[in-house]
């Protein structure tokens, strides 16, 4: 289970650094950033109003400085707005940015891949644009539900880490696992590739998970030491988001087609 992965892993970091990827970013980049300057522009002060008004109308206040200082981290009690708020729009800025990605680097991740190191696999074609928007908007759905659900566990940061490494690794397993193998695979190789290396692809998205919380982190933890840096810290976390996901989708491409490769060849593997 191990090898084929870390095998792709090494092809995907030596592709990642290459120019073409790197440049791959600048679009997405240029739209999230129209996106969320904007809304972070025209919406940022009243979200903040809405919020503290539902925190004052309900006692929020106290209870969440109740539980802060239970936990020892009372210092935060006067930023507890703009933490919520951060913490509602992460999922937002991590879905538009999957959603870039996707529309606008995947199909030359998947062209790079392929020319690179596996110039002559047949396309069968067994994905479609309509299928992929479906396995997204599906996944994406169930991802932001879940995300909200469980945004009370960030009042233990380790705890959120891992909760959040881990909805990463089954969306993305689900999202690129389906797109990496969108144009080479037919139907019924990609669903004998799934179902076979389902614990390897939920075992690469959780990694990517792991990595795709940082950007999260470093924002919000910076944020605490200057609300005024808000703005500028969701820039950088959104490129770093992009990265990552390259990164990500690299490494789903380079495992899909050697598993497709090696299923053609009857070299048929499943995971242990």
């Amino acid at each position: 289970m191990m090898r084929p992965v870390a095998i792709a892993y090494g092809r995907a970091l030596r592709s990642q650094f290459s120019g073409r990827m790197l440049l791959l970013s600048i679009v997405p980049l240029l739209l999230s950033l129209a996106l969320w300057g904007g809304l972070l522009y025209a919406g940022m002060q009243p979200l903040l109003d809405w919020l503290h008004a539902v925190f004052a109308d309900y006692g929020l206040f106290e209870t969440s400085g109740s539980i802060l200082a239970t936990l020892g981290l009372g210092f935060l009690k006067t930023l507890v707005i703009p933490l919520v708020a951060m913490l509602v729009l992460l999922p937002l800025m991590i879905i538009t940015s999957l959603l870039f990605i996707g529309v606008g680097a995947m199909p030359a991740i998947a062209r790079h891949v392929s020319r690179v190191q596996f110039p002559t696999l047949e396309r069968k074609e067994g994905g479609s644009f309509m299928g992929s928007l479906g396995v997204n908007l599906s996944g994406i759905v169930v991802f932001a539900l879940l995300w909200l659900v469980t945004l009370p566990l960030y009042a233990l940061a380790p705890v959120a880490i891992v909760v959040q490494a881990v909805l990463w690794g089954w969306l993305t397993a689900r999202v690129m696992g389906y797109d990496a193998l969108a144009i080479h695979a037919s139907l019924e190789e990609r669903r004998t590739i799934v179902h076979a290396h389902k614990r390897s692809l939920l075992l690469i998205g959780t990694v990517s998970g792991l990595l795709g919380a940082l950007p999260g982190v470093a924002w919000i933890g910076g944020a605490l030491f200057s609300v005024v840096l808000f703005p500028f810290l969701a820039v950088l976390s959104i490129w770093l988001y992009l990265v990552i996901f390259i990164f990500t989708g690299l490494w789903f491409q380079y495992f899909c087609l050697q598993a497709l490769a090696d299923l053609r060849a009857g070299q048929v593997t499943k995971d242990a």
